[in-house]
């Protein structure tokens, strides 16, 4: 850890990061607050009101649209595209021009975050070893919540080196990354060939329009509502259409680099100060019970809290230090083991990523509803050791 990094090295911070770091910062903030209202009415005098409302089903069955759904679902399954969208518009720059770009710098939290998923999915996997009803929830404690961390980094101010806001922020993104490969080929439905032969061919589309040099805004629209409607109908989660659309948007020269941005400003805001908002309000509606608080020991339950709490420190610090060992990665100077340890803990804050696996791994709603509250009983414990760890003395 005593070679210092150089300045045009890990330490390139764009402009483009940092007015991502403060919106995600501003975001993680207002998604603390819609989950203690969200809680808050759910178990009030309204509660009974507020949880209906979200479970309120509006929209069309006619031509075999299958389009009908609840307030929740269209959130998840439409908004959250957007959301996903955004995400892999992230990860795309990050591949061609941004700290993932350069092998070096990109294995150590490529390699940080593999250890933040492994470990995780494992401890879940032994406590659930024996519950083969809740064993499809392996996925869910193996994300972390890029606006949670940042927000607690915001907190925390030049505590933090920015080698470590960097590092963080990269393995979050990558862990995204295995949480949108975990959705795709763990929890989809039943597969339907024809429609994911027709997402193909939409695919196709976008990468013709791509070569062909189309890249007007309206195109790209068309053809991304197309790929969900497509996906939708697929058996594959539909908000992976966002991620797909994100990597066949064009990022190669500075004229088609304009598009790509244009989008990622125009939804950044939408997603932080909306969307996401709209997704904690409507999938914390949970109305706790002594029947769930009964269940908060449960296998599931404490699989969620050791694999998020324990697994997440421990599988980003131990496979961050064996690739700075191994000489695949370097660690900067400016990262001593404490604050590694910090980052990891703040790995463990799961929430976004966490709860949208948890309405993917159960149809039963008394298991959504324990693993929701594990996930933030969880990324609450996660948070505030990691912010104490970060403030206390060497």
């Amino acid at each position: 850890m005593k070679k210092r990094l150089s300045s045009k090295g890990t330490l390139r911070i764009t402009t483009i990061f940092r007015d991502f770091f403060q919106n995600q910062q501003s975001a993680g903030v207002l998604l603390v607050l819609c989950t203690l209202a969200s809680l808050f009415i759910s178990n009030s005098i309204w509660g009974t009101a507020y949880v209906s409302m979200w479970k309120f089903e509006f929209g069309t069955e006619a031509l075999h649209l299958h389009l009908k759904h609840s307030v929740t679902d269209w959130i998840n399954d439409a908004l959250m595209a957007l959301f996903f969208l955004l995400v892999g518009i992230e990860i795309k720059r990050e591949l061609v021009e941004g700290e993932l770009s350069d092998r070096k710098r990109a294995m150590l939290p490529v390699m940080g975050a593999i250890g933040g998923m492994i470990v995780p999915a494992l401890i879940y996997f032994v406590f659930n070893i024996n519950s083969p009803n809740t064993l499809s929830g392996v996925g869910i404690p193996t994300a972390t919540d890029i606006a949670f961390a940042i927000a607690i980094l915001g907190l925390l101010g030049d505590k933090v080196p920015v080698a470590l806001k960097v590092f963080l922020t990269a393995l979050a993104i990558i862990d995204d990354l295995g949480a949108i490969v975990i959705i795709a080929v763990f929890y989809g439905q039943s597969m339907s060939f024809v429609w994911l032969g027709i997402a193909a061919v939409i695919a196709l589309l976008l990468y013709v329009v791509d070569r062909m040099d189309w890249h007007f805004l309206w195109i790209y629209v068309v053809l991304g509502i197309a790929l969900w409607f497509a996906l939708l109908h697929s058996g594959i989660h539909a908000t992976i259409s966002g991620v797909i659309l994100a990597f066949l948007l064009p990022r190669q020269t500075n004229i088609e680099k304009r598009l790509a941005n244009r989008i990622e400003h125009g939804l950044t805001r939408w997603v932080s100060f909306l969307i996401l908002p709209l997704f904690a309000a409507s999938n914390t509606a949970i109305p706790i019970s002594f029947e769930v608080l009964d269940q908060m020991f449960s296998p599931l339950s404490l699989g969620i809290f050791f694999g998020l709490v324990f697994g997440k420190p421990l599988g980003i610090v131990s496979f961050s230090l064996l690739s700075h060992k191994l000489k695949l990665a370097e660690i900067s100077s400016a990262i001593s083991l404490k604050k590694l340890i910090a980052a990891g803990i703040l790995g463990g804050i799961g929430f976004t990523m966490s709860i949208f696996v948890t309405n993917l791994a159960f149809t039963n709603i008394e298991y959504i509803n324990i693993g929701k509250l594990s996930i933030i009983i969880s990324s609450v414990t996660a948070a505030t050791l990691g912010f104490l760890v970060f403030k206390s003395k060497n």
